[in-house]
């Protein structure tokens, strides 16, 4: 076996299993505490990725247009949670279902006015476009800077919902939501602020993928349902459920893509083998979700006492 191409591979598995936690880490809390399915979440994944691309083609700087496209994902998130989000909550999931359905219509067409219908690059600093090697392995600097910035902020999330006083709110709601709003906390404020640090994690993921495949309409479409299989692997509402349950799924992905079909070639033909390892390999995140399903229901880290609605 090649290390160096296995540790590559795991560097890759690593990069997908954090931008798919920055999406899917918003989008648990946002089905935990305020049991509201958001088909848009993927939305706010490709406006951080044009607002980034916008923002670096005028400024030159990368750094100012992460900021800025980080921010105003942030404000969009809560007009949105304002506006829209905030008269569904006493609706069924279908009328959830329904109304983010129109929302990703209203988003890709906003995008398609302002910037186009084709992809928008974002060109990297010299210095992110170098390689940095390490013991043998050749690392590109940009994906590591990317793995770096998923750390970090994991790392933020983390602190914020275990070491803060929103955090504890975050935790109570996503358990009992009925206990905190007696217990007088503003419940209209925690979830349009839930809802906009959901938006603005997803806008980080977007603006952090797109100088490797470019801003497109719809990305956020393409990498939402594998969202959703992490919040279910994870547990609804739990942060570090959605951080391990990314990992695994990143890593089961693209070991599967890289693997999978030389280890059918022990068993199969070299052509059954090749036409069944894509397949087997697209289906490997539902097979885990069916099997987490299946022994246990609520997932892997479902938080103690969660409730429904």
């Amino acid at each position: 076996m090649d290390w160096h191409l296995l540790i590559a591979q795991l560097l890759n598995g690593l990069q997908l299993g954090l931008l798919l936690f920055l999406l899917a880490a918003g989008l648990s809390l946002v089905f935990g505490i305020m049991d509201f399915i958001n088909l848009s979440h993927g939305a706010f994944y490709m406006l951080g990725a044009f607002i980034c691309a916008g923002v670096a083609s005028v400024t030159g700087s990368l750094l100012a247009a992460a900021l800025a496209a980080v921010t105003a994902v942030f404000v969009v998130g809560a007009v949105v949670e304002w506006l829209v989000v905030r008269k569904l909550y006493a609706k069924d999931h279908l009328d959830h279902v329904l109304v983010t359905y129109g929302l990703i219509l209203v988003f890709d067409s906003v995008a398609r006015m302002i910037w186009g219908s084709a992809g928008v690059a974002i060109a990297l600093p010299d210095a992110l476009n170098g390689r940095i090697e390490f013991a043998g392995i050749v690392i590109p600097a940009y994906r590591l800077l990317l793995i770096v910035c998923g750390l970090l902020a994991a790392a933020g999330l983390y602190g914020l919902v275990t070491r803060s006083r929103l955090g504890m709110l975050i935790r109570a709601g996503a358990s009992n939501r009925v206990m905190v709003t007696a217990l007088g906390v503003n419940i209209g404020r925690l979830y349009r602020i839930v809802f906009a640090i959901g938006a603005a994690l997803a806008g980080l993921a977007g603006l952090l993928i797109a100088p490797l495949t470019e801003a497109h309409i719809g990305m956020g479409n393409e990498i939402i349902i594998t969202a959703f299989v992490v919040v279910i692997v994870g547990g609804i509402g739990s942060v570090k459920g959605a951080f391990y349950a990314a990992l695994l799924i990143g890593f089961i992905d693209t070991l599967g893509r890289a693997y999978l079909d030389d280890i059918l070639k022990l068993f199969l033909s070299t052509a059954a083998a090749e036409t069944a390892a894509p397949a087997l390999s697209a289906m490997s995140v539902y097979i885990l979700m069916a099997a987490v399903l299946a022994c246990k229901p609520q997932g892997l880290f479902a938080p103690a006492g969660r409730r429904s609605r």
